[in-house]
């Protein structure tokens, strides 16, 4: 696991939404519904967490797309850096559903929005 901070200082502001919902994939994504597809506790809690972002998106008003998710996923991942716990390099996420379970609140919502995402067809 790395710090990536200054990724997300110096240049998730200009990357593209699509992009940036790419690199969360890659990140957290690809293993987090890995697991989720396989541990139904699992999925249910990223359910959980899908609606509260699709809730959270609604009252600021913004719209379940790229660029909604993107910017609600760079803000949990900022936030996550500042509280030092840096989000995992591609491939390092956890991998078990008890691992997954276990996982902080950034880790987890953010799987959301990459099961959002997935399920729109924005990846």
């Amino acid at each position: 696991m790395t710090n990536f901070a200054a990724p997300i200082a110096a240049v998730s502001a200009a990357r593209s939404a699509g992009a940036y919902l790419d690199e969360m994939m890659a990140r957290v994504g690809v293993d987090g519904l890995t697991a989720a597809f396989a541990e139904p506790a699992l999925l249910a809690r990223l359910d959980q967490h899908a609606a509260a972002v699709r809730d959270a998106l609604r009252d600021a008003g913004r719209a379940t797309d790229a660029e909604g998710l993107a910017a609600y996923a760079r803000s949990l991942a900022a936030g996550a850096v500042r509280m030092g716990r840096p989000l995992p390099d591609a491939g390092f996420a956890p991998m078990s559903g008890a691992e997954w379970l276990a996982a902080g609140f950034p880790l987890l919502r953010l799987a959301a929005i990459c099961l959002i995402a997935e399920s729109e067809g924005l990846l």
